[in-house]
C-alpha cells in the first residue's frame, strides 16, 4: 500500500493564499485557493493509494468542511513547524507499514496526476523523489522510510530548501529522483507569471492577477 499525505487550509476567507491577498484582495485570493483545492483533489482522485488530508482552521466536524475531502481521511495538522508537522504526517503513515509515502500542498496549478504517478514509480527503484518548485523549496516530497534529517536544520517557506534538503539526502547517500520544476503560486507575481505559462490553459480557472 502506497500513501499520499496532503497538506491543506479550509477555504476561509482572510485566512487563505495572505500573501496573494495583498495584491489581488480576500475575495479574489479565496476564489483562487478554491480552485486549486479542486484542482488538487482532481488530480489526486485516480490515484489508488491511502489518502489523508491534513487540515488547518474551520471547524473540523463541520459538515461543509468534511465534504470538501469526502474519500480522504481527515485530520487536523499537528503542531510545531513545518517540518515538524511533515514529519508527524510520514510517521503516522509509516506507522501503518505503507511502502512509500507522498507529501504535497495545494498550492501548485501546474501538478498532475502524471506527476504523482511518476513519483510513486520513482520510489521503487529510489529512496527519495523531489519536486522542485521554482521558488527553491519543493511541492512534493516522497520517501519509502522515514527520513528525519530532512525536516530538520531548515529555514521553511524560503529558496535555500530544496538545496538543504538535497544535501541531506546526499550526506545519507540516499537515492533521488527529480520531478520536472512546478510553480507554486503564493503571490500576484506568480499568479501573473503562471497566467503566461501555456500549460495554464488546461489548469484551474484563477482569477486574473
Amino acid at each position: 500500500m502506497n500513501s499520499l499525505i496532503i497538506f491543506a487550509r479550509h477555504p476561509e476567507l482572510g485566512r487563505v493564499k495572505t500573501r496573494l491577498a495583498a495584491g489581488i484582495g480576500n475575495e479574489a485570493a479565496l476564489a483562487a485557493y478554491r480552485a486549486l483545492l479542486g484542482h488538487t483533489r482532481a488530480v489526486v482522485a485516480p490515484l489508488p493509494v491511502l489518502k489523508t488530508a491534513w487540515l488547518v482552521g474551520g471547524d473540523d466536524n463541520a459538515p461543509a468542511a468534511a465534504a470538501d475531502w469526502a474519500g480522504f481521511e481527515q485530520r487536523p495538522q499537528p503542531p510545531g513547524d513545518l517540518g515538524q508537522k511533515m514529519q508527524a504526517a510520514f510517521a503516522h503513515d509509516f506507522a501503518r507499514a505503507v511502502q512509500a509515502a507522498v507529501i504535497i500542498g495545494t498550492d501548485c496549478p501546474g501538478l498532475t496526476t502524471a506527476h504523482l504517478t511518476e513519483a510513486y514509480a520513482a520510489l521503487q527503484t529510489h529512496d527519495v523523489v523531489l519536486g522542485p518548485a521554482v521558488d527553491g523549496g519543493y511541492y512534493l516530497l516522497g520517501m519509502k522510510r522515514l527520513h528525519p534529517d530532512f525536516f530538520v536544520g531548515k529555514t521553511w517557506s524560503t529558496d535555500t530548501v530544496r538545496a538543504d534538503t538535497l544535501a541531506d539526502a546526499a550526506r545519507l547517500g540516499l537515492r533521488v529522483h527529480l520531478l520536472p520544476e512546478l510553480q507554486d503560486l503564493d503571490t500576484v507575481d506568480d499568479l501573473r507569471t503562471w497566467q503566461q505559462n501555456p500549460a495554464s490553459a488546461t489548469g484551474p480557472a484563477l482569477p486574473r492577477g
